[in-house]
């Protein structure tokens, strides 16, 4: 049985990004459906890092950064993260409400568009899991906030912290007509939560 993330070697590393893979397509086709337009998706980039390298690969501690946090319990307990770089996110936004005058201006629309992208993404990624595995995840109501990326990331670190220093980090990458984005998706689980997905995987120790 897994007792912490140090023990995950590639066969475990090839499964998370098995799921991270599956995540990606489901949330391209949700948004899709809500931008009502098409979405090309690249390859999602899954890693097991360190927090210190996580903050670092979306551009450093102080980076501004549009994030959505999500809590899941149930049979499976931890957080996900979606976290986006406050001028992606800007852009982001004005496609999704159509409006390419104000993009500049963050108005609790556009907080709110962050907030159920957000949403989506966290949601495509946990149900990608939970058919999987067959686990019963609950899903908390999305929290958004706009900070630096090292004090978004210091919610998870306090809470999960104590187990470990290593989440499963997901870089997104995808175009809506035309205009290309970057994004995010980091992964906190509890370690008797990630070594019940590894046993319900048939990837018993």
């Amino acid at each position: 049985m897994i007792k912490n993330y140090e023990e995950l070697d590639d066969r475990h590393i090839d499964v998370l990004r098995e799921i991270g893979n599956i995540g990606a397509g489901n949330a391209a086709s949700s948004l899709a459906t809500m931008l009502d337009e098409r979405i090309d998706i690249g390859l999602p980039i899954v890693q097991i890092s360190d927090f210190n390298d996580a903050i670092h690969a979306m551009g450093g501690a102080e980076t501004m950064t549009a994030g959505v946090l999500i809590n899941y319990s149930g049979e499976a307990n931890g957080m996900i993260m979606f976290l986006i770089e406050i001028g992606e996110a800007k852009k982001l936004v004005s496609h999704m409400l159509k409006d390419f005058d104000n993009i500049d201006e963050m108005t609790d629309l556009k907080l709110s568009a962050i907030k159920e992208m957000g949403n989506i993404l966290g949601s495509s990624y946990l149900g990608s899991i939970a058919t999987l595995t067959g686990l019963d995840i609950h899903l908390s109501i999305p929290y958004v906030s706009i900070d630096m990326a090292g004090a978004l990331m210091s919610v998870p670190i306090i809470e999960f912290g104590a187990v470990g220093d290593k989440v499963m980090f997901i870089e997104e990458s995808f175009m809506v007509e035309e205009t290309h984005f970057k994004s995010n998706v980091v992964m906190f689980a509890e370690i008797d939560t990630l070594a019940l997905i590894m046993e319900r995987l048939g990837l018993n120790q």
